[in-house]
């Protein structure tokens, strides 16, 4: 983590993340788009999330999750810092010259050789399938359907451990606990997604958070009886209503609000509260 000295309040607390490890270069061109800002509206133009805007003008980098380049060493060219995710990412140059963007695992070096095969050895980096890791391996950037690219376990930090091999499916128990079982045939990367630190990292100042293009949130409790169902009430009440409900009027607390998924059946455990 990288602290700094008190010359103002907001710099008072602040922290950020350490890019010292990162290499320092531009971004590949190649593997750059240009990425639309939405503000939060939807196809209709109205807003449909609220709370964002603004935020500082960025390039979106190209990451191959599914690394597709099967049986093929490739040679880490460079750390790099990604601005659309919290996670950073790894610039690898196969033995055909061609390069790619993969997320970088904690503990990936500069020189480091990778392989994405249905079985390679267990080590940092490497992609397999499900059903060729040892039971305790921790694993991030995993499969829901195989040949789909990794959809799970891509956040700073973040892992999976290999608890079992059943039948058909792995029993993977997930960063929120929870644990699912996965089909054998998914890939996934050994290791755990790199810049770790990212949770400790304190804002300091709303300046920040709005260069991240997060505008800034009224409390319900604080708004009048008409602009939201938690407003009115007298003095410092929670809400100003016997029943606490959201901003369009559902009832909210005490009530499940996870959809029911068809994969709901391969979850085992499910996460805590």
């Amino acid at each position: 983590m990288k602290k700094y000295k008190p010359t103002t309040s907001g710099r008072r607390q602040m922290t950020s993340t350490d890019f010292s490890v990162l290499t320092k270069k531009d971004p590949e061109k190649k593997l750059l788009k240009t990425l639309k800002r939405k503000s939060g509206r939807g196809s209709s133009g109205r807003i449909t999330v609220r709370h964002k805007g603004g935020r500082v003008k960025r390039k979106y980098r190209v990451v191959d999750f599914g690394q597709e380049k099967r049986g093929v060493i490739g040679k880490v060219v460079s750390l790099e810092y990604d601005p659309n995710r919290t996670s950073f990412i790894a610039l690898v140059e196969y033995e055909d010259n061609e390069r790619k963007y993969i997320l970088a695992p904690h503990g990936l070096k500069v020189g480091d050789e990778i392989k994405c095969e249905e079985k390679t050895p267990i080590k940092t980096g490497n992609r397999l399938k499900l059903k060729n890791i040892p039971i305790g391996t921790e694993v991030y950037n995993i499969e829901l359907k195989p040949e789909a690219g990794g959809k799970m376990v891509k956040g700073a930090g973040a892992s999976a451990q290999v608890l079992a091999q059943e039948g058909k499916y792995t029993q993977l128990k997930m960063p929120s606990r929870e644990i699912r079982k996965i089909n054998k045939e998914c890939f996934a990367s050994v290791g755990f997604v790199s810049n770790p630190e990212h949770r400790f990292v304190k804002i300091g100042k709303a300046g920040r958070n709005r260069l991240k293009g997060k505008r800034p949130s009224v409390r319900g409790i604080a708004m009048n009886p008409v602009d939201h169902p938690h407003g009115g009430g007298e003095a410092h009440r929670s809400i100003g209503i016997k029943h606490p409900k959201t901003p369009t009027g559902k009832i909210a607390r005490g009530v499940k609000t996870r959809k029911k998924k068809s994969s709901d059946k391969l979850i085992i455990k499910r996460r805590k509260k």
